[in-house]
């Protein structure tokens, strides 16, 4: 089994083992675990079939022996059922992929103004904001989980506080990642004028091109961002929508996929619309990925990853989308203020979790968006600077992320060190409990000493 707790927080080997105890009896279901909503079998108690029912607390059932933690159900079948969204249900079935609806409507998109599928859209996604599950506009499910059963461990031993390796470089208190997903050939035209903005507030961002029939993608306008220091990634294949629809034509389209990934020394992959399968990620040759939203009530599949923290869906780093994309933020909600931005920013720093954005160069052509944008740009740098906010690009939380998952926090004459690959930039830091809550605190390197 894996140990999620110690994969999540990089514990020094040993500190808490959780094991699973009595047999579930019952299929799938949502449960709790004191506060947190929860998806898997449960021994001792019936899961409801939906979010929205009165759920049962698993928590009374949960018991420590010392270093483990046991647990009615199994911690890693219900992280990865949060993660990999098979709390939807037929969330990522062909029914919901392959409709008659979404197949006609992605034919004639590109015919429809923006007017007429911001209509369509608001009719389809009437009473998103009635979903109980996952928690809008950030959900922490599965980072309060974990932190929970860490706070269960250091007090089963009569520990104030336990050691691991920070979750960022240099000791950044969170990271955020600006990335534009290149939808037009109007967009692809506006990205010189978006890198000199990006460049006024020092923000580096990926550009996720789509390789046919939306646009030409000269050689010239790919160097021209290498060049400025940006990132290029794939975007689906030519973005009809159709990429999950069958598995056939999925191994067809994503060999294209891979060979222009090979061709652009493209690292990352996006699908079009935040469609997707992690169960078919194996199939991609990319090092991470870009296309699962933190909660997707706003997206047309929807479900959400329930994190604010990259993770691994095999050997694929996902970089979930963890802030609202600006097109639902302007033509959904009808907002061109960066409120609703800044208020998911706060709750996912208070988690020191990434910030993924996703602006469009084709949305912010105009003087009002733009500025919308412009702002955020402002407010990021503020960040930055107060904050101690790391705003790299995706490809360097993607090597850092590997990095990190790599090293190990050992001990030496009473001290802690890390060792591994890149050791030289991660530091220690301490978990402790503070009115209940867990709170982590990072040990400053002494000078001319590394952790």
């Amino acid at each position: 089994m894996t140990n999620y707790l110690a994969q999540y927080f990089k514990l020094p080997e040993g500190y808490a083992e959780v094991v699973q105890t009595g047999e579930p009896e019952n299929d799938c279901g949502y449960f709790r675990f004191g506060s947190e909503t929860c998806y898997g079998q449960c021994a001792g108690l019936k899961p409801r079939k939906t979010p929205d029912e009165c759920l049962t607390d698993a928590l009374p059932g949960a018991k420590t022996d010392h270093k483990i933690i046991y647990l009615p159900f199994d911690l890693a079948d219900v992280i990865d059922n949060l993660r990999n969204e098979n709390y939807v249900a037929n969330s990522k079935s062909t029914s919901t992929l392959n409709s008659a609806m979404v197949a006609a409507y992605y034919a004639v998109r590109p015919l429809l103004s923006v007017s007429v599928r911001r209509h369509l859209q608001k009719v389809r996604l009437r009473g998103w904001n009635k979903l109980a599950f996952p928690h809008w506009p950030v959900d922490l499910t599965v980072d309060r989980l974990l932190e929970r059963l860490l706070l269960m461990a250091m007090q089963s031993q009569g520990l104030d506080r336990i050691p691991f390796i920070w979750f960022w470089p240099d000791g950044a208190s969170s990271c955020a990642i600006m990335t534009h997903d290149v939808e037009t050939e109007a967009g692809r035209d506006f990205c010189s004028s978006l890198m000199d903005a990006n460049d006024r507030f020092g923000i580096k961002a990926s550009f996720q091109v789509v390789p046919e029939r939306r646009y030409s993608v000269p050689e010239s306008y790919l160097d021209e961002i290498r060049d400025r220091g940006y990132e290029i990634n794939v975007q689906d294949l030519n973005h009809d929508g159709h990429l999950y629809r069958e598995k056939q034509e999925f191994v067809a389209r994503v060999a294209k996929i891979n060979a222009y990934g090979r061709q652009w020394r493209a690292n990352g992959f996006r699908a079009a619309v935040l469609y997707r399968r992690q169960d078919w990620f194996n199939s991609f040759d990319f090092s991470y990925d870009m296309s699962v939203p933190n909660v997707a009530h706003l997206d047309p599949q929807r479900g959400g990853c329930c994190t604010v923290m990259p993770y691994f869906v095999g050997n694929i780093l996902e970089l979930p989308v963890t802030m609202t994309q600006d097109y639902s933020l302007f033509n959904v909600l009808g907002d061109y203020s960066i409120d609703l931005w800044k208020r998911q920013a706060e709750l996912i720093m208070e988690a020191h979790g990434l910030m993924s954005f996703i602006v469009h160069p084709d949305y912010i052509t105009t003087s009002r968006p733009r500025r919308t944008y412009e702002a955020l740009l402002g407010h990021l740098s503020q960040l930055r600077t107060e904050k101690n906010v790391w705003t790299p690009l995706p490809g360097e939380v993607d090597r850092w992320w590997r990095q990190r998952a790599q090293m190990r926090l050992v001990q030496a004459g009473g001290d802690w060190r890390i060792e591994g690959s890149g050791h030289e930039r991660a530091l220690i830091a301490y978990a402790s409990s503070k009115d209940g809550r867990l709170v982590c605190t990072i040990q400053k390197a002494v000078a001319g000493v590394r952790s």
